[in-house]
Parts: structure tokens; C-alpha cells; sequence
């Protein structure tokens, strides 16, 4: 697709709305691979046009004039050579069967569109009006459009789609390698009892904008169907621990709640996502969005994580036993001094396990002060 017909709002991540999540499904139904993709190509090659509407209820229905009932299986075939009928073609949602071909559709006029070809301007307006996609195959320009909900896609064939996300992945992978390196330095920062707001800073900074290049990917094998299986297998190798790394980072840090403010993990979190891509590269607005001040004053300020994240990399440590190790001891610092006895006294927490503990932080310190100095 084109990049100024991508649905996602200029400057946020995209994949949260209903909206994106019908265009996603309808980018999957016509990605390649699906018979769908391949009767709309026919229909290119055949050098006509098409307009398909992908769903039925009493609305299309009472739109549609002319034509007649077909009630058929799919198959491409099929809809390349009804394709030739003048006239638009229902489908059942599920894009099993036939309904209608050779209809007219007369949708409200007064719905506003953009468009100015006639069957692209019925394409939107039909789909504004029944909230089912709707695919318009031009003749003339030799282009597919998928209108869902007032998004317009324009699809491209598979060369072009996978050299942007080859681009994309190549960009994630430099950002997914500076991550890894502000993560080991806040890891033996932690150690250390040397952590400021600034370092979780940019750890966060990092993570969020490693996930939205990933988000950006995961459309992209959408589109690409059946010939984004390679990418997808790259993008979850890249990827995997960066969202549950990204919480714990917020569960560490975000500040305690005071009689002039209060954040919760969540919040934070959602308060991340909202960021523009200008404001995610600005340092005191992630600050602020973890919920401090962002002045420099505070940027340089010590803080000391609760333990979450480092007690995460214990092998086989139960989350229900992170909770209550971090809400006994309360810190870190506590945590890495506390001795196998005191690890007794959690609720949950055998000698086995105490010893288990002890020593996956002990070789969690080891090996972070190595990698820092070393």
C-alpha cells in the first residue's frame, strides 16, 4: 500500500482501535494466498473492474437493486467471471459463498467521501454506511482499494510490500541491539545502587520504540499473507521478551503514589502508548509519562527498582513468588543482601527455592558487572 493510505494516526502506534483491528482482518482476507487475493488479481489481469462488498445483512440488502441471487460457493473463478457483469457483488462475511452479483448499489448520498470515480465513491459510501469491507477493483488504473470504516488501502503486490519491511526489520534490529545494551547497563546499574531516572529513561524510551517498529512489521506480514511467513519468524526472534520486559521496567520504577500524585503500572503504560514518535525522542516527556517531573534536576536523580525485573530472570520463579519476594523486602538492594533464611520466611518460598533465588542473583550480579566492566 501506498504510505499515504496507511490508517494509522501520523505519529502514534497503530493497532488499537476496533477500526484497526476490522482493517487488519481485512487486509488478512485479501492477503496473498487466500482465494479472495486470487480472484481480484484475475480480475486485474482480465482487464476489468469489481466492486465487492465482503458481508451481508438486511442493510446491504436493501441497498441493492437489480441484478439477481446467486447463494453459491466461492471461488475465484467465479468472481473474476461475474466480474464481468456490470454490477457490484455481495459476499457473505465469511467470503464462503456467493450472495448477489450484477446488484446495483445505491448507498446514502449524503454520506461524504473524497473519492471522485464513480465506483470508488459508491466503495466508500457503502462501507461507511454497512461497516463491512469493501473491495473496488478499477479497470482504468489498475489498482485494488479496500475501504473499511472510512480507511482506504490500496494494495501492492508482494515485492514491494516485503522491500519496506525488509527496511522496517532492518531498523528494528539496530534498535533491538541498543536496547539490549541500555538494558545491561540498568541491570548492572541496579547491582550497583547506581540507577537515576535518566537510565530507566532510556530504557523505556527503547522498548516502546522497539515494540511500535514491530507493530509497524506485524501489518506488514498481514498484508503480505502467505508470503510473510519468513518475516514473521525473524520479527518474533527480535521481539520475544520486549513486552513483558517493558512492564516490569514500569513495575520497578513507577514512582510511589503520594497525597499530590498518584500512577498506577497501568496508566504509565498507557501513557507511554499515547506518545507521539516526536515526544517518544524527547527524554523528560518519557519521564514524565512514567510519572516524574522530567526536569533535568529529576532526569539526574537516584532511584532504586522494587526488584521485579531482575527477580524475572530467576529461572522457573513463579510470578505469584516475584510478588511476594518484592512485597517482603521491598527493594532490590534488600533482596541481593537477604540470605537464604530470609528467603524462607516468604509465603511460598522453600529452602529449595531460597537457594535457587540466592543463587540466580548471585549470578545475575556476577554476570552484569562483568559485562559492564569487562
Amino acid at each position: 500500500m501506498a504510505a499515504n493510505d496507511r490508517g494509522a494516526a501520523p505519529g502514534k502506534p497503530g493497532g488499537g482501535s476496533a477500526a484497526d483491528a476490522l482493517m487488519r482482518a481485512s487486509l488478512s482476507a485479501v492477503a496473498p494466498g487466500k482465494a479472495l487475493r486470487d480472484g481480484l488479481e484475475r480480475i486485474l489481469r482480465g482487464n476489468t473492474g469489481g466492486l465487492i462488498v465482503l458481508g451481508s445483512d438486511k442493510t446491504v440488502e436493501s441497498m441493492c437493486t437489480g441484478g439477481f441471487v446467486l447463494d453459491v460457493e466461492f471461488t475465484a473463478t467465479r468472481l473474476r467471471e461475474l466480474c464481468k457483469l456490470d454490477g457490484g457483488i455481495v459476499l457473505d462475511k465469511d467470503i464462503t459463498k456467493i450472495l448477489r452479483a450484477g446488484v446495483q448499489l445505491v448507498p446514502d448520498p449524503t454520506i461524504p467521501t473524497e473519492e471522485t470515480g464513480t465506483r470508488h465513491r459508491t466503495a466508500d459510501r457503502v462501507s461507511k454506511q454497512v461497516g463491512f469491507p469493501v473491495v473496488s477493483v478499477s479497470q482504468s488504473m489498475r489498482l485494488i482499494a479496500l475501504y473499511v470504516d472510512g480507511q482506504r488501502r490500496v494494495l501492492e503486490d508482494s515485492a514491494a510490500i516485503l522491500s519496506r519491511a525488509n527496511q522496517a526489520l532492518a531498523t528494528l534490529e539496530r534498535y533491538k541491539l541498543r536496547l539490549d545494551e541500555v538494558a545491561g547497563t540498568l541491570s548492572a546499574l541496579e547491582i550497583e545502587d547506581l540507577v537515576t531516572v535518566r537510565d530507566v529513561t532510556a530504557v523505556a524510551q527503547r522498548l516502546e520504540m522497539v515494540r511500535r517498529i514491530a507493530t509497524e512489521i506485524a501489518e506488514y506480514v498481514v498484508e503480505l499473507g502467505t508470503d510473510g511467513r519468513l518475516l514473521t519468524l525473524q520479527l518474533d526472534e527480535l521481539i520475544a521478551g520486549v513486552e513483558p520486559e517493558r512492564e516490569l521496567v514500569v513495575r520497578d520504577y513507577v514512582p510511589e503514589p503520594t497525597a499530590k500524585r498518584s500512577r498506577t503500572v497501568d496508566e504509565a503504560l498507557s501513557d507511554l502508548d499515547s506518545l507521539s514518535h516526536a515526544e517518544l525522542l524527547e527524554l523528560p516527556t518519557v519521564a514524565r509519562a512514567l510519572g516524574y517531573t522530567g526536569s533535568p534536576e529529576t532526569l539526574d536523580s537516584a532511584v532504586s527498582p522494587r526488584g521485579f525485573r531482575l527477580l524475572a530472570k530467576v529461572p522457573r520463579l513463579p510470578g505469584a513468588i516475584i510478588d511476594r519476594l518484592v512485597e517482603h523486602f521491598g527493594g532490590l538492594q534488600k533482596l541481593l543482601a537477604a540470605s537464604v533464611d530470609d528467603l524462607q520466611t516468604v509465603d511460598g518460598v522453600g529452602e529449595a527455592r531460597a537457594r535457587s533465588v540466592r543463587e540466580g542473583l548471585s549470578r545475575l550480579a556476577e554476570s552484569s558487572i562483568l559485562e559492564r566492566y569487562v
